[in-house]
């Protein structure tokens, strides 16, 4: 077998082990097991475990950051990019949430025990902060987007509530309301005006 496909196994085995089963419940050969290699096949492919950890959980992250940059227009209408890079954002959140979940239950594990490792995942994670802030800067600029908060603040923030709504997403299907409803509330707040309604104050309304 190609060693690109034994590295394809053992990450899926890992990913499969890591989401049913807390970290310090998986050895290396549980992995090897599940994946049908030699636990020394693990080893040509990854340092130890929490490099293993590490490569599963921010598999297909680089390539989100990609889509953000390359597949959102940006010679189409502030709402139509924000739409298109949060949908990019939302599918890979939904589709990857036991990930997710995985990796805030071991968070404090990351950064307590596992320093290194914790760095090495934010600075994939400011990757993606910096994609979708390249996104909002596209609406400061057409007055559409606060310039008064930092594009990456409000990245951070946005970011925050799609992964809200991906949560509860049954077969990696968002449901359109609540996705509608968090866009609209991250573009017009959730205060209410002089009419009892939302109080737009960016002047855009993505529907």
């Amino acid at each position: 077998m190609p060693p690109s496909n034994k590295r394809t196994l053992i990450m899926a085995a890992a990913e499969k082990l890591f989401t049913s089963r807390r970290f310090h419940e998986i050895t290396l050969d549980d992995i090897a097991r599940e994946a049908h290699v030699g636990k020394g096949t693990i080893y040509t492919h990854f340092r130890d475990k929490n490099d293993l950890f590490f490569q599963v959980t921010t598999s297909g992250l680089d390539d989100l950051c990609d889509l953000l940059r390359l597949r959102v227009s940006s010679a189409a209408p502030f709402a139509q990019q924000l739409q298109e890079a949060c949908g990019e954002v939302c599918s890979f959140f939904a589709k990857r949430r036991e990930l997710f979940r995985m990796i805030q239950s071991e968070e404090a594990r990351m950064a307590f025990n596992h320093g290194e490792l914790r760095e090495r995942w934010m600075h994939r994670r400011l990757n993606l902060v910096e994609a979708m802030a390249d996104v909002l800067r596209r609406g400061v600029s057409t007055g559409l987007v606060r310039a008064d908060i930092t594009a990456e603040f409000q990245a951070e923030l946005l970011l925050g509530m799609l992964r809200a709504v991906t949560r509860s997403a049954g077969n990696g299907i968002v449901d359109p309301q609540r996705y509608s409803l968090m866009l609209d509330v991250f573009i017009n707040g959730a205060g209410l005006g002089p009419t009892g309604g939302p109080e737009a104050t960016t002047g855009v309304l993505v529907e």
